[in-house]
């Protein structure tokens, strides 16, 4: 008697579709944590010296969760768009270094 293979396959993305929503409700809890570790910071009034870095920090982290679970940028089939968004990164990474260059100089 032959296998039915449409239930394996079905089973198959069921339980994948599962660990994805897993992953994405991890990550948004995380990303609700880092919010408040932020606004707790600034309420407390702790020293910009250091709250200012930890918030970009945190931000730059929520940027990452954000792109890589959110967006899909995990799935395969996504290089362009990956190459481009990783480009404007660094673009603006050159951008940010040069401008902070020049006021400093």
């Amino acid at each position: 008697m032959a296998k039915n293979t449409n239930s394996t396959s079905y089973e198959f993305y069921k339980q994948k579709n599962k660990e994805e929503m897993k992953y994405q409700l991890i990550t948004f809890a995380l990303m609700i944590i880092f919010t408040l570790v932020s606004f707790g910071m600034v309420i407390a009034e702790y020293n910009p010296m250091f709250t200012i870095p930890v918030i970009i920090l945190l931000a730059c982290v929520q940027v990452g969760f954000q792109l890589y679970y959110f967006m899909h940028m995990s799935h395969k089939g996504h290089g362009l768009p990956a190459l481009f968004l990783y480009s404007g990164v660094f673009v603006a990474l050159l951008t940010v270094l040069a401008m902070v260059t020049i006021v400093w100089w």
